[in-house]
């Protein structure tokens, strides 16, 4: 027996195994910056696979999605967050901010990035700016998911009376949910230089751009026939903020839409339920998966 053979099996008996190497999350991928929009925009990308892009809600930074949600969907996609208009690197343009234009972001990213027909989910003001973006660039985009948000022809129903004095948790989480509100707490947190939040200045011009939308006086918002891709619509059925019948519309009226609410969730939900959620959209985004209408009524954790 060769004596470097000999030497090689004893070396393995002694030396202990590398430890496997941890799975890529969001919070350690670095804060890039690409020429698109009103001059740049700010991403994160982990992950390998078809890629993802997530767009973030009104007053939201990326830092806002929770880390173990965005790492649940890495491990089969390339996952991309990115700051709207405004926020760190990513340029405000002049006038008005609009719906519409964050949209347009949206497609300008897309092709800096030279992604080719990603999937993209929006949360709440996300979901309007995924909306107008499918309906005006269909070329661009494969499936959509469509998370606690609402439709831009006019039919939206608008925040319950004392929606707006809340707590982020009392919005975000159900009564009974401290774990979970906690948990995104500590997720949020783990970003280096975490800053989930925006400014009042810009949270009173994307606020005034979601009014708009949500009164149909946003030309991009109508009409929703407009919207032919598989659509996957998820609620919170206690969302005080943008309550639970704005996705049951979407989910009757987009052609190709199926629709899941979660009976113990508001606007959280999906990080409430991150694990269960996550795998539901993975099935959904499947080359073969087809849209159905459905509604099921028990929650997977």
């Amino acid at each position: 027996m060769p004596v470097l053979f000999v030497a090689l099996v004893c070396l393995a008996l002694v030396v202990p195994p590398a430890a496997a190497q941890a799975p890529p999350s969001v919070a350690d991928a670095p804060l890039r910056t690409v020429d698109a929009g009103q001059g740049k925009i700010g991403y994160r990308s982990v992950g390998r696979g078809r890629p993802l892009v997530l767009i973030m809600g009104l007053a939201g930074t990326m830092d806002s999605w929770q880390p173990s949600f965005v790492n649940a969907l890495a491990k089969h996609r390339r996952v991309i967050t990115f700051d709207n208009e405004g926020i760190r690197q990513t340029t405000l343009g002049p006038g008005t901010l609009t719906i519409r234009r964050m949209g347009e972001d949206v497609a300008s990213l897309i092709r800096a990035l030279r992604l080719r027909r990603p999937d993209v989910l929006g949360w709440s003001m996300g979901g309007m700016i995924a909306q107008s973006f499918a309906g005006r660039h269909p070329r661009l985009l494969r499936k959509l998911v469509l998370c606690a948000t609402a439709p831009g022809n006019g039919r939206a129903t608008f925040p319950n009376p004392d929606a707006l004095s809340m707590t982020y948790e009392q919005v975000l989480f159900a009564p009974g949910h401290d774990a979970a509100y906690q948990a995104w707490l500590r997720g949020i947190g783990s970003y280096p230089d975490s800053s989930p939040i925006t400014s009042p200045e810009l949270r009173a011009a994307q606020l005034a751009a979601v009014v708009t939308w949500m009164a149909g006086r946003d030309p991009s918002g109508r009409p929703l026939s407009r919207i032919r891709k598989p659509v996957l619509v998820g609620g919170g059925a206690l969302d005080p903020l943008l309550p639970v019948a704005n996705q049951r519309y979407l989910g009757r009226a987009l052609p190709n839409a199926r629709l899941r609410i979660y009976p113990d969730a508001a606007h959280g939900f999906l990080f409430q339920y991150a694990r269960g959620f996550a795998k539901r959209i993975l099935r959904f985004l499947r080359p073969n998966a087809l849209p159905r209408r459905t509604l099921p009524r028990t929650p997977r954790r």
